[in-house]
């Protein structure tokens, strides 16, 4: 049907208004365009099987075995011990306080693989301790955010296990190795704004610890940043695949945070069995529905249609994946990740490798786009939290924030027109 791309992105937004669950309203919308075109019983058959079907992925086993860990992880004083290590290692830099705030939250949310635990981890710390030697609040609020999202490009992470299974079939363990170096940037482009805030500023420095404390910092955080290399570890040396890392992370965690640091007492491992059930049931139901979403596209030549439109408009490919990016930027804005990656992959991939864009690369660029519209008003999930922790306003954090946006998109800029700043890593490790 000619107009079908429009029925289905109209009824999707109007649900969404009128506050549906967004797993519903791609259900929904999908559910409608089809019957544009198809009768009532193919078109609910044809749900049905693809919401079976699209979450019918042994791939898919990692994400409530990493769910799971993270939440162990998130209980078990992680984030203590890495803000305690980050500030013995780069307190006593320029901006002190604002560099361990960035570090801490880049590696917590690398372990935990939530921008959002991150943030109340890592902020509900370092953000009055930062009020308290000076540092503006609503910066603190700012930088927690945008610094939490680091951690969905560096693994274990859910969504570049999602990407994968959207896109088709690229490596999980070549996306896994591929977002370090972007997430490393995006983690020092921030950290460059907070040296020249503090500078600006006034703010002070930390006093430089001695040898013995700063080994035994160090030290005491390993356990926790140990999980990191073994995951990955373990995946580029052919030891495991992600699904069975991800039970490796699980046990591992759980000796980690039951029996070495004791702070997860056994009793609540059952309410954390059933916010790991709960939140895999949230992304497995968006996944479904999604795959039922990209049937539609692809029965109706959406993608194509979308695809061809692109390509007329100029035949700079420069210019088109900055249009691409502009638009998911709009996207993450409004939307959380997980159904924008599912949504928009397969209408905008196609157009990527179109221009000479392999899948890995895309796949790190939607990620690393859509992280920053974690931190984009007015959905931004990590600036609520944030705000929360810090008890202010997203009206009073978005000044601050600024500075701090531009640096995120800069290091987007790079890694949409450098390809190696994705690709070296895996092609280094023999996994592309």
């Amino acid at each position: 049907m000619e107009y079908s791309g429009l029925i289905l992105v109209g009824v999707f937004f109007l649900l969404l208004a009128l506050n549906i669950p967004i797993s519903f309203s791609i259900g929904i919308a999908t559910l409608v365009t089809m019957l544009c075109s198809i009768d009532l019983v193919p078109a609910a058959t044809t749900i049905a099987q693809r919401l079976a079907g699209g979450i019918n992925s042994f791939a898919l086993l990692a994400i409530p075995f990493f769910v799971l860990s993270g939440l162990i992880m998130g209980r078990g004083g992680i984030a203590k011990r890495l803000i305690e290590c980050a500030m013995a290692l780069i307190g006593m830099l320029p901006g002190g306080l604002a560099l361990v705030n960035v570090l801490s939250c880049t590696l917590f949310g690398a372990i935990s693989g939530s921008a959002v635990a991150a943030t109340s981890a890592i902020g509900s710390f370092m953000i009055p301790q930062m009020e308290k030697k000076g540092y503006d609040k609503n910066f603190s609020a700012a930088l927690t955010g945008a610094a939490a999202t680091t951690g969905m490009l560096i693994p274990p992470s859910n969504i570049l296990i999602i990407y994968a299974i959207a896109s088709g079939g690229v490596s999980i363990a070549a996306l896994f190795v591929a977002g370090y170096l972007p997430g490393i940037l995006v983690a020092l482009s921030l950290m460059i704004v907070c040296a020249g805030y503090a500078k600006m500023k006034g703010y002070p420095t930390e006093a430089r610890l001695p040898l013995k404390i700063v080994v035994e910092k160090v030290v005491a955080a390993l356990p926790s940043l140990l999980l990191i290399f073994i995951v990955i570890g373990g995946i580029i040396a052919g030891i495991f695949t992600a699904t069975e890392a991800g039970a490796i992370a699980v046990i591992y965690s759980l000796l980690l945070s039951v029996v070495f640091y004791k702070e997860v007492n056994p009793k609540q491992l059952p309410e954390i069995l059933l916010k790991a059930s709960e939140t895999t049931a949230i992304v497995m139901l968006l996944i479904g529905a999604s795959s039922a979403m990209s049937w539609i596209l692809s029965y109706e030549n959406i993608p194509q249609t979308i695809s061809d439109f692109l390509l007329a408009l100029s035949d700079n490919p420069l210019l088109i994946l900055l249009i691409i990016n502009l638009t998911l930027i709009i996207v993450g804005a409004f939307m959380d990740m997980t159904p924008a990656v599912l949504i928009f992959t397969p209408i905008f991939l196609p157009v990527a490798t179109e221009l000479g864009m392999s899948p890995l690369h895309f796949g790190i660029m939607i990620v690393l786009n859509l992280s920053i519209g974690l931190c984009s008003p007015p959905v931004g999930s990590v600036l609520f939290v944030s705000c929360a922790v810090a008890k202010t306003s997203i009206e009073k954090i978005i000044r601050p924030l600024m500075p701090l946006y531009i640096a995120m998109f800069i290091v987007l800029m790079l890694v949409t027109y450098i390809p190696g700043i994705s690709e070296f890593l895996p092609g280094l490790f023999g996994l592309i």
